[in-house]
């Protein structure tokens, strides 16, 4: 445990040529290991290297003189070779493995953090899983030990921090862990290490490191986004935060699946079945049940969001509507907060004193 905490305790710093800045508690342990086995890797390459080219200099070929005996064996030599290598090679492990389990280990009482990974994007759920981060990146608290509960909805991913020395494989079936304890705030980069497929390399977040009062507003915030949110604003930022935006564009463009751009309304051609108008029935079907009715030309990769509350599903459809030429509604419906602070509601409000027509 000394050991552990030697390499833990060492100061944290703004980064090197070789790593980004320190952000958390075991950062400093896994830089020194990795200095360790760099600079003794260094050593011996430029001592092989350098005994190489000495010995080619020394015994090369000389015209007239004959060849020496070549050399016998040699205990002591042997047992050199042999002894200070193992001795590194337990040295590395020993430290390696130590930090490996106060990685995995973690501390009583952790915050946990639901985190789902599936193709292109990350999702980061909050009070036991009840409640998924409004901007789709990681909000931690600072100095306060995180358990991270890792799950995959289709393929392998690998959650990475790098600013945090952390590292760790998302797979489907089953649930991985780890913890870790962000030092200072800030906002640093997330990304996926394990290949998963066309847009592998945009599968990327940020984990936002706060202040424990500003995590706590950030938690109240995301149990209901219509006290701050109106469903045009919501269905945007669902768009961004489920992983919309990977396969589906608003600018007419087709990616992986259909554009949003004037879907609404449209008529839709769906395999075997003709066409369907894309109206709310169908957008939530699609969403809830995307194998239901698959639209012709695209290859049925889009997960199911099953669980999907009611009000998510209505903000996504009203912020197609507002994207669509074939709505001919009226959108300032869509633009007013859905439930407002009471405290408001109580000193603007007025009792209405006519019925409007036609109620």
């Amino acid at each position: 445990m000394q050991a552990m905490w030697i390499l833990n305790a060492i100061p944290p710093h703004d980064g090197s040529f070789w790593m980004p800045r320190q952000g958390s508690t075991v950062a400093g342990g896994v830089d020194t290991l990795f200095d360790f086995i760099y600079y003794l890797s260094l050593f011996f390459f430029l001592l092989i290297t350098f005994l190489l080219v000495f010995f080619t200099l020394k015994y090369r070929h000389r015209e007239g003189r004959a060849h020496e005996p070549a050399a016998g064996h040699s205990t002591a030599l042997e047992l050199t070779w042999t002894i200070i290598p193992t001795v590194l090679v337990l040295v590395i492990f020993y430290y390696g493995f130590r930090g490996f389990l106060n990685m995995m280990v973690e501390p009583p009482n952790s915050y946990e953090v639901l985190v789902n990974g599936q193709t292109w994007q990350w999702e980061f759920n909050y009070e036991n899983g009840q409640y998924a981060s409004d901007d789709g990146f990681l909000h931690v608290p600072v100095n306060t030990p995180v358990r991270f509960v890792l799950n995959s909805k289709d393929v392998i991913h690998s959650l990475f921090m790098p600013t945090f020395r952390v590292k760790k494989d998302v797979v489907p079936g089953r649930y991985n862990r780890f913890w870790a304890q962000a030092t200072e705030t800030g906002t640093f980069d997330i990304y996926c290490a394990e290949y998963c497929g066309q847009n592998h390399s945009q599968m990327l977040s940020k984990v936002i490191v706060e202040t424990p009062e500003d995590f706590a507003k950030f938690i109240e915030r995301i149990k209901d986004w219509t006290k701050s949110k109106t469903p045009l604003e919501a269905g945007e930022m669902l768009y961004h935060t489920k992983g919309c935006i990977q396969c589906h564009s608003t600018d007419g463009k087709a990616g992986i699946g259909p554009t949003w751009k004037d879907m609404y309304g449209s008529q839709v051609p769906i395999v075997g079945q003709g066409n369907v108008l894309a109206d709310e029935n169908y957008i939530r079907e699609s969403i809830l049940y995307p194998l239901a009715k698959v639209h012709q030309g695209f290859t049925p990769q889009m997960p199911s969001f099953l669980g999907m509350p009611d009000q998510d599903i209505g903000a996504i459809i009203a912020f197609m509507k507002s994207i669509s030429v074939n709505y001919k509604g009226d959108l300032s419906q869509y633009k007013k907060l859905v439930n407002k602070n009471p405290a408001t509601t109580q000193s603007t409000t007025k009792p209405a004193t006519t019925r409007p027509a036609g109620k």
